[in-house]
């Protein structure tokens, strides 16, 4: 790799604001991946059941569902540095009831499924927000490359927080959930550096037409359709973390820790893809490259589901991260260069509820297909799942798959 490429990819970083939400989003997204995995270990401990585990991710989808409309509207008529700092504080709030709740020890499932909601809720207006003020960071020629490393960010969390979530909690039950709550404080610090503020703009009151912009928007640009559905229906077919914990205490006997290093490997994959992605950019036929990752995905996936060894695991997981990392560099990058400020909050919010659709929504699909056929089975039809879907968006979205550059 030649120097001038390496610093080619970090001059993102000169931009002072972008450097302060990049580390923000690393700290959350590792809090968030900690809390999800001793979450996840403290509710299978709890039930034993695959689909008290398919539930907890239903309640963390539910609030961006119900508040998809509003969310997004917000985040298009308010700061959104100062929706950020409130959603953070809510976050902040609900990790140190999980962190009480572990300290005393649950009887019941269902206090925990109610500081998910609470903490979905947040996430619910934070997402939008968040998506939206990106652009605002950084030059519109480099906005690709601050999407990739914003990507990589959360992705180096996710191999961080459920390793560091996992052995956490097998010392003590409530430390994962301790240093969570920290790391969220430190996220507000960062936030609250941010010298951005966004325009003031003039009050109106909202009519149906502003609380239903962004779906409209969305159905008229087939292109971010058509990266949205492609997404959403691979992902919620082959979305197979949620199981994680089955195959880490019933199938591969490797405990807690273990389940910490399943569910970081996908993160390793995709940080090594976006390492790749930062110094070679994808420059020519980016359409027809989302609709190969997503099949690769979908390999990987039946892959992951015939493992019967640790090693085999690991490496279909390595594989599924990579694969997906190039799907969403190339989703959010169309859908911010397409999409004009004053609506990227609203779509932002659609897109947040599709994405959520397909990681919490697809957690439940998943275990509730374990619960009836089989924790393996419903791994492998999930992944024939994704390729079938990925055909069939390929004939549905010509202007997807025929898509050359990102930024044109």
């Amino acid at each position: 790799m030649s120097s001038e490429a390496s610093s080619s990819g970090w001059k993102v970083f000169k931009h002072r604001d972008f450097a302060f939400y990049c580390g923000a989003r690393f700290l959350s997204a590792t809090a968030i991946q900690m809390q999800t995995v001793a979450g996840s270990w403290l509710v299978y401990d709890l039930t034993g059941s695959a689909l008290a585990l398919g539930l907890a991710g239903l309640f963390a989808f539910l609030p961006a569902a119900g508040l998809v409309l509003v969310s997004g509207l917000v985040a298009d008529r308010r700061d959104r540095r100062a929706i950020l700092i409130v959603c953070y504080a809510v976050t902040t709030a609900a990790a140190f009831g999980f962190l009480l709740l572990a300290w005393t020890g649950p009887r019941s499932v269902w206090p925990i499924y109610g500081l998910i909601v609470i903490f979905g809720t947040a996430r619910a207006f934070a997402n939008p927000a968040g998506q939206a003020l990106l652009p605002n960071l950084v030059p519109r020629e480099e906005l690709s490359l601050a999407v990739t490393w914003n990507s990589s960010a959360w992705q180096t969390a996710i191999i961080l927080g459920p390793a560091l979530g996992g052995l956490l909690y097998g010392v003590d039950g409530t430390l994962a959930f301790a240093v969570a709550t920290v790391l969220f404080v430190v996220t507000l610090g960062l936030l609250a550096a941010i010298r951005h503020r966004a325009p003031v703009r003039a009050a109106a009151r909202a009519g149906w037409a502003d609380l239903v912009g962004g779906i409209q928007f969305i159905r008229s640009k087939r292109i971010i359709l058509g990266a949205i559905t492609l997404d959403l229906f691979a992902v919620l077919l082959g979305g197979a973390t949620a199981l994680l914990p089955i195959y880490a205490r019933d199938i591969l006997a490797i405990g807690a820790s273990g389940l910490g290093v399943l569910r970081s490997m996908p993160a390793v994959g995709a940080v090594s893809m976006a390492a790749l992605l930062a110094v070679r950019p994808l420059r020519r036929r980016t359409g027809a490259r989302m609709f190969q990752a997503v099949g690769v995905f979908g390999i990987a996936t039946i892959g992951l589901g015939f493992s019967t060894s640790f090693a085999a695991a690991l490496i279909c997981l390595l594989v599924l991260g990579a694969a997906d990392m190039v799907s969403v560099v190339i989703r959010h990058t169309l859908i911010q260069i397409e999409t004009s400020d004053d609506m990227r909050g609203r779509v932002a919010s659609v897109n947040s509820v599709f994405i959520g659709a397909s990681n919490e929504l697809g957690e439940f699909e998943s275990g509730l297909v374990a619960h009836l056929i089989g924790t393996a089975p419903a791994v492998v039809v999930g992944g024939i799942g994704t390729l079938a879907v990925a055909l069939l968006c390929a004939k549905w979205f010509p202007e997807l798959r025929d898509r050359d550059r990102l930024v044109t």
